[in-house]
């Protein structure tokens, strides 16, 4: 049954990108061009869902004076203040973005078509790394996103302390994501609805971040593995030492491989001029983050509390660690 789900999600068009292109798509971060309603209901909900970290941002100035829901509300409004700007920047830069995947995309094509051994064998190897890492990636980040969501619920139902104190007014619940609203979130009738939109919100933040990691980082796998396609294609300009090539062969192997070079570096530049700001920013809001979860990790005394809170320190030392591991993948090769 999985395997039939995520045949669903593979594009011939797109032997490589097809599953991150459908999750972009999916979450609306790659806007239709042809839909202009769908365009629209997209651009909707990403504002509806910007305005919304806005107000986890305004929820920081009324819970100041508690130490532990300001530490909650940093943790995850920092992590949504990322995923917000990686979004917009994305729209902002479609166009660049879809120059970028068009190359990928047809470069890759061009690839297969290949019959030399060495070269297939490096497409396939990077074709199954993309696919682990993909749904890899989506795994954390979903369980990340349902620790959040099921966090509330947890502590109500295991802590008998907690329950107690807020049946009397002495603490309040839980929030799935701190955020401020125009009523009392606190009530009892308000509770469940404020949850579900929470959750969905997160749930919504959790596919911008998901679906723009795993292709850009994608990407940087098949930048990384083009430049090794491009080294056996240099090592075969004059052909073997017991079967050289013509001068006229040479020459146009020169210049094919020239040509590739000329096109991969003005691809991997493009990618870089939409990233290097998102990461500047990335690595200042990661530390803070990850100072946050660690430092909430040293204080809390209930184990529960400790794996959620050791879970997402994991997903933040991740993201971080994959977008380093990668780009310096490509520089090295």
């Amino acid at each position: 049954m999985l395997k039939s789900i995520l045949m669903k999600l593979e594009n011939p068009k797109r032997p490589l990108l097809g599953p991150n292109i459908y999750s972009l798509q999916f979450w609306g971060v790659l806007l239709p061009k042809n839909n202009i309603c769908m365009k629209y209901f997209y651009m909707t909900i990403h504002t509806i869902v910007t305005l919304f970290v806005v107000t986890e941002i305004m929820d920081v100035w009324y819970i100041k004076s508690d130490l532990n829901n300001l530490l909650n509300n940093l943790k995850t409004t920092i992590l949504a203040t990322m995923s917000t700007i990686k979004v917009l920047s994305f729209l902002y830069w479609q166009k660049r973005w879809w120059n970028v995947i068009d190359y990928v995309t047809e470069s890759d094509i061009n690839r297969r078509k290949t019959e030399d051994v060495n070269k297939k064998r490096i497409i396939e190897n990077y074709t199954k790394y993309c696919r682990i890492f993909t749904y890899s990636y989506w795994t954390l980040m979903y369980f990340t996103i349902l620790v959040l969501i099921v966090t509330p619920i947890f502590k109500y139902i295991f802590s008998s302390a907690y329950r107690y104190n807020v049946k009397n007014g002495n603490e309040e619940y839980l929030q799935v994501v701190s955020s401020w609203m125009p009523f009392d979130k606190n009530a009892p009738v308000a509770v469940i609805p404020v949850g579900i939109v929470q959750g969905f919100m997160a749930t919504y933040g959790g596919g911008w971040i998901s679906s723009y990691d795993t292709n850009a980082l994608v990407i940087m796998v098949y930048f990384r593995a083009e430049l090794e396609l491009l080294r056996i294609d240099s090592a075969n300009i004059f052909g073997e030492e017991d079967n050289p090539v013509s001068i006229e062969v040479a020459r146009e192997r020169l210049r094919e491989c020239h040509k590739k070079h000329v096109e991969l570096m003005k691809y991997i530049q493009l990618l870089n001029s939409c990233l290097s700001p998102i990461m500047l920013l990335y690595l200042l809001v990661c530390a803070i983050m990850l100072c946050v979860t660690a430092y909430q990790i040293t204080v809390q005394t209930s184990a529960m509390e400790r794996f959620f809170s050791i879970e997402y320190l994991v997903f933040g030392v991740a993201q971080l660690f994959f977008y380093c591991w990668h780009s310096n993948n490509v520089l090295y090769a």
